[in-house]
């Protein structure tokens, strides 16, 4: 009897989280646009296997090409799909360019999800979880900067961890990074490691993948909204027990972090580890 009104109340925790990151829509002011549907077969049995979410802010140019190559590596698994797009407020041709992809060639996997302004990587991500159906998310930016050929390695990771991240310094991982990025990466990640505890070398690189069950009870406590969110994910789940397993990545990063989102992330993460280690926010059931 008491087991039984636990999984009830596990049950009801599970779905209370979901209506709680489902306000993202409302927050962010989304709008869903149609989504083809195309049946496939089942990983774990009904349902969409994988959801991939692509975020993207300003990336018209390269867009259409981010859908093709996420389409073109899911299409090879067998696996049932679907691939997220996830427009932060862009104020270029973004959202066009990804509801015309809805009706070419990669149109029955996909789904485009548009913020009515600018809310930041953590807060697309968020859109994101809250839309994807799969039993399997993985992330992945849509800059191109990272290959997606790994893709199904995360999820075949999955297995046996909760959670894949991407390291720019896994001993496979090919990288292709200025000086000056590199640097600022090992300084954030240092004090990261100080601050949160966390062992792993690098969270920031833009491609996870992550159980369904871990994301449905974490992410009502995720309230990060820009670059720092991978870091308070991380941090989090390391916190509350979770498996945690760093793979190789392709990245190849030319672009620069303002000055400002680099004040943004540090103060993010000082207040990620006063609830990691003050509050002990993240490991409460």
């Amino acid at each position: 009897m008491v087991d039984a009104g636990r999984q009830c109340l596990g049950g009801l925790c599970g779905h209370f989280g979901i209506l709680l990151l489902s306000c993202w829509y409302r927050v962010a002011g989304c709008k869903i646009c149609e989504r083809k549907t195309m049946g496939g077969w089942a990983l774990l049995g009904g349902g969409i296997d994988v959801s991939v979410i692509l975020c993207a802010y300003n990336e018209g140019d390269v867009i259409a090409e981010a859908i093709d190559r996420v389409n073109s590596v899911m299409g090879k698994t067998g696996w049932d799909y679907e691939i997220v797009v996830v427009d932060d407020g862009s104020l270029d041709d973004t959202r066009k360019k990804a509801i015309e992809c809805m009706n070419g060639k990669n149109g029955d996997h996909l789904k485009v999800i548009s913020h009515g302004r600018n809310v930041g990587k953590g807060g697309a991500i968020k859109t994101g979880f809250a839309s994807a159906r799969g039993d399997f998310i993985v992330v992945i930016d849509s800059d191109l900067d990272v290959n997606p050929c790994f893709i199904p390695d995360y999820v075949e990771a999955l297995k046996t961890n909760d959670i894949a991240v991407a390291s720019k310094w896994h001993p496979q991982s090919h990288t292709e990074v200025t000086m000056k990025r590199r640097i600022l990466s090992f300084g954030f990640n240092s004090l990261s490691r100080l601050f949160t505890g966390i062992k792993l070398r690098d969270t920031q690189t833009g491609l996870k993948a992550l159980r369904r069950q871990v994301l449905d009870k974490m992410s009502p406590k995720f309230s990060v909204n820009r670059y720092a969110f991978d870091l308070e994910l991380i941090g989090a789940c390391n916190h509350a027990g979770y498996r945690i397993v760093a793979l190789p990545v392709d990245v190849s990063i030319k672009s620069m972090v303002s000055f400002k989102e680099i004040f943004r992330m540090t103060a993010d993460m000082v207040k990620i580890a006063y609830r990691l280690r003050v509050l002990k926010y993240y490991q409460r059931s």
